[in-house]
């Protein structure tokens, strides 16, 4: 029978690891306090204070028990080992040989959390698609990357909702806003923040010319409540209603409650119209402008890394961080990292996990550098 020694010594070396990464220690105490701050009978006299107390315990107990299911799982590869060497039963092997891989991948996923290491990385995140330089293609171009992100979140089990979004010209959209909830929504997603370029043979050319699209992604992190750290004006704010439009489904209202808001000193525009009253739209609007408003700070604060939006870029030839090419030949690649896929049309599929693990990486790898 094979040798798994080395195998199962290296899934300890990488369980002592996430011991440390994933800080179970502290974590168990976390745990025990926030249970006590669960058990308070005014913990839900305050809305926002609730939801975070259990969120944050959900956190918790979803690391502390991956860290048991890993240690019980390595337990029960040692133990087949340990039967099938003492019964000789080779028949064992192809068993402990799946565990052990099966293992080896799980901890390849959780080892992506090692890579985050951004404040907000853990939360949720706001999300701009706007269409940029090529027309009815850039517009078309913007809503495909909509529905690629649409189903890359629901790979992930992320929940993805449109706040507001304008309609394209002809086609497509001109630009979206969309809020995707889920644990590490923000630290995955800065890996897209940039100018995504397509490249294809044009639905909208009538002499079927290859056409080139450009459209860009903004993540900014997503705060249920307003953050200490931005202090906003009411008397710097404008304030706009207009009917609810586009694709939000039966729970858009048809009377005048979607709301825009423009901050005047910065020319920062958000906007709602997918909650049920103009008051929560209102609100929603706002701690999108939060975020917004956040993100200019840390630029300000530290313009070479721009460290929690990223830079903006003139959405144009030149500016793109991926290349989509649907013709002359098939290949995605991000000109970052330069990790390239064959398969464009599982990445519009929403397999983007591979282009954000090697961003992870490579931002790890500059960083260090």
């Amino acid at each position: 029978m094979q040798d798994f020694t080395p195998e199962l010594k290296a899934l300890r070396n990488r369980l002592d690891e996430a011991t440390g990464y994933l800080r179970i220690t502290e974590q168990k105490e976390r745990r025990t306090a926030l249970e006590s701050e669960m058990a308070d009978p005014e913990l839900w006299s305050d809305q926002d204070r609730g939801r975070r107390v259990q969120k944050d315990l959900a956190a918790v107990i979803e690391d502390l028990d991956l860290h048991v299911h890993l240690t019980e799982g390595i337990e029960d590869a040692e133990t087949l080992v340990e039967m099938a060497l003492e019964a000789r039963e080779d028949s064992l092997e192809s068993e402990i040989s799946e565990a052990v891989k099966s293992l080896s991948g799980r901890f390849d996923d959780l080892e992506l959390r090692s890579l985050f290491s951004g404040q907000y990385d853990e939360g949720d995140a706001v999300c701009h698609v706007q269409s940029g330089a090529g027309g009815t293609d850039a517009q078309d171009w913007a809503e495909i990357l909509l529905r690629m992100y649409t189903r890359w979140a629901d790979r992930r089990g992320f929940r993805l909702q449109v706040e507001s979004i304008s309609e394209g010209t002809e086609a497509g959209i001109s630009s979206v806003e969309f809020v995707v909830r889920g644990r590490y929504a923000f630290g995955l997603l800065q890996a897209e923040r940039g100018v995504h370029r397509l490249v294809r043979i044009s639905p909208f050319n009538k002499e079927s010319k290859r056409q080139t699209a450009f459209a860009s992604l903004q993540v900014v992190p997503f705060f249920d409540e307003m953050v200490d750290e931005v202090d906003i004006d009411e008397s710097d704010l404008r304030i706009d209603t207009y009917r609810s439009s586009g694709a939000g489904g039966q729970h858009v209202n048809v009377t005048d409650s979607a709301v825009r808001i423009t901050h005047l000193p910065t020319g920062i525009v958000t906007s709602c119209q997918n909650e049920r009253s103009q008051h929560q739209n209102k609100d929603k609007a706002m701690q999108m402008l939060a975020a917004r408003l956040l993100d200019l700070e840390h630029q300000k604060r530290d313009a070479e890394i721009a460290s929690i939006g990223g830079e903006k870029l003139v959405v144009d030839f030149g500016s793109q961080i991926r290349s989509y090419v649907l013709q002359p030949y098939q290949m995605v690649k991000d000109l970052r990292t330069e990790h390239a896929v064959g398969d464009v049309a599982s990445v519009l599929d929403g397999d983007l996990d591979g282009f954000m693990e090697s961003y992870l990486r490579w931002s790890r790898s500059n960083a260090n550098s």
